[in-house]
C-alpha cells in the first residue's frame, strides 16, 4: 500500500483511444465502488509519426509528446490500469523506475513482454497464449457511458425525429489484416441500404478514420431515396455517433470493429454484422488464427492432452511461431451464439440489454485478481 492511507496508488495510464480507455475506466470505477480507492489519470499524448505508427515494444518514452502529456513522476503507483501498446510502453516504463514494484494491469492483447505484465485481461475476440499472467472474460468491458448518450439523444433528437422509421445506423469501420474491403463489401453494403430504403427507413450512415476515402460517398450515390451520412474524411458537422446509439432502431456494423459492435450488443439493440472477406493469402493468416483459437482457449477441465495442449501452445509461443492475435470471427459468432447479433440482412430475435450478470462476474474475478497482486507487492 501506498503511504498515502486511503489504499493503493492507482494511475490510469491512458492514450487517445476511446475503447481502450473504456475498459480501463470501468475498472477503475469497479475499485471505486467495491473499494473505495481513488484512481489517478496520467493522459498520453503521441509524437506525430506514433499516433498511427506502432512504436516498437519497449519500456520507454520515446514515442510520447511529453510536453502535451501529463507529468510521470514519482511518488510512483502501486498499481497501473492500461490498454494499448502506446500506453503499454509507459507502463512498462514507470514500472522500471519504481524498482519493479509497481503492479500492471493490461486489457487487451500485449504485443509484446508478455511476461512483463502482472496481469493481462482479455476478451473473446483475443486469442492470449494461456499464461498464469492471463485471465479470459467473455465480451469486452466497453459500454456506451450514460451521460454521453443522454448528450448525444438531446443533441440529434431535433435532427433525427423527422426521419423515416425505422432508421438503421450503418457503423462503417475499415480494412485490418487479413480483412480488406472490397467491391464485395461496397455491394452487399450499397445492397442492405437499398433494402432499408425500400421498406420506408432511414439508412445513416458514418464512417471511421479508420474507413477508406470515397467509401462513404459509394455507399450514398445512387440510391433510390436520400442516405444521411458522416464522413470522416470529408466531415460535415457534427459526428451522429452518440446520437445513433441512443436514437436508432437498428444497426449494421462490419466485422472489423468490436468495440461498435459491443457497445451496440449491451445497450440491447438489434445488431447485425458484416462478416468481411480475406484478401490475397488471407485465407492462410485466417487459418493460423483458427489454430490458435484451439491452442489458445483458456485452460479447460484437466483430461487427456489438456496438459499437453498448455504446453504446446507456451512453447510455440515462446518460439515465436504461434503470436497473440484477435480472431473477429469466432467473436461473431460468440456474440450470434448468444443472441446478440445476426449477421447482416437477417432478422434475429431483438436482445436484450442483460448482460450484466457476466459482465459482473467478469469484474469480479479481475477484482479479486488485483487484490492478489497488491497482496504479493505489499
Amino acid at each position: 500500500m501506498s503511504a498515502q492511507g486511503t489504499g493503493p496508488r492507482i494511475w490510469r495510464v491512458l492514450g487517445d483511444k476511446r475503447g481502450d480507455n473504456g475498459q480501463v475506466e470501468m475498472i477503475a470505477e469497479a475499485l471505486s465502488r467495491s473499494r473505495g480507492w481513488r484512481t489517478e489519470l496520467r493522459h498520453l499524448e503521441m509524437q506525430p509519426q506514433w499516433v498511427l505508427g506502432k512504436p516498437p515494444v519497449a519500456a520507454s518514452l520515446s514515442h510520447l509528446d511529453m510536453a502535451r502529456s501529463d507529468a510521470l513522476v514519482p511518488p510512483w503507483p502501486d498499481l497501473i490500469l492500461t490498454s494499448g501498446r502506446r500506453p503499454a510502453n509507459a507502463a512498462l516504463w514507470i514500472k522500471a523506475q519504481s524498482g519493479g514494484r509497481a503492479r500492471i494491469v493490461l486489457v487487451g492483447k500485449p504485443s509484446g513482454m508478455m511476461d512483463r505484465f502482472d496481469l493481462i485481461i482479455t476478451s473473446a475476440e483475443t486469442l492470449v497464449a494461456p499464461f498464469p499472467n492471463v485471465l479470459n472474460i467473455g465480451l469486452p468491458l466497453m459500454r456506451v457511458d450514460p451521460a454521453r448518450l443522454e448528450q448525444g439523444r438531446a443533441a440529434w433528437q431535433a435532427a433525427l425525429a423527422p426521419l423515416p422509421r425505422p432508421i438503421v445506423a450503418f457503423l462503417i469501420g475499415g480494412p485490418t489484416n487479413p480483412f480488406v474491403y472490397d467491391a464485395q463489401v461496397t455491394a452487399r453494403l450499397r445492397a442492405r441500404i437499398a433494402q432499408v430504403l425500400a421498406g420506408g427507413g432511414t439508412p445513416y450512415v458514418v464512417g471511421s478514420r479508420r474507413t477508406p476515402k470515397g467509401l462513404i460517398a459509394a455507399l450514398a450515390e445512387g440510391q433510390a431515396g436520400a442516405v444521411p451520412r458522416f464522413d470522416w474524411h470529408a466531415p460535415e458537422g457534427e459526428n451522429p455517433y452518440a446520437g445513433l446509439l441512443a436514437l436508432a432502431d437498428r444497426f449494421v456494423v462490419t466485422g472489423d470493429s468490436i468495440s461498435m459492435q459491443v457497445e451496440v450488443a449491451r445497450l440491447g439493440k438489434p445488431l447485425e454484422i458484416l462478416a468481411l472477406p480475406t484478401g490475397g493469402l488471407g485465407w492462410l493468416d485466417h487459418a493460423r488464427r483458427q489454430a490458435a483459437g484451439w491452442l489458445f482457449q483458456p485452460p479447460q477441465e484437466r483430461g487427456t492432452g489438456e496438459g499437453a495442449r498448455i504446453a504446446l501452445a507456451r512453447a510455440l509461443f515462446r518460439l515465436r511461431l504461434m503470436p497473440q492475435t484477435r480472431h473477429f470471427p469466432r467473436f461473431h459468432q460468440t456474440l450470434i451464439d448468444r443472441g446478440l447479433a445476426s449477421w447482416i440482412g437477417e432478422e434475429g430475435a431483438t436482445p436484450q440489454a442483460d448482460t450484466t450478470p457476466e459482465s459482473d462476474a467478469d469484474m469480479a474475478r479481475i477484482l479479486a485478481r488485483i487484490d492478489a497482486l497488491l497482496r504479493r507487492g505489499a
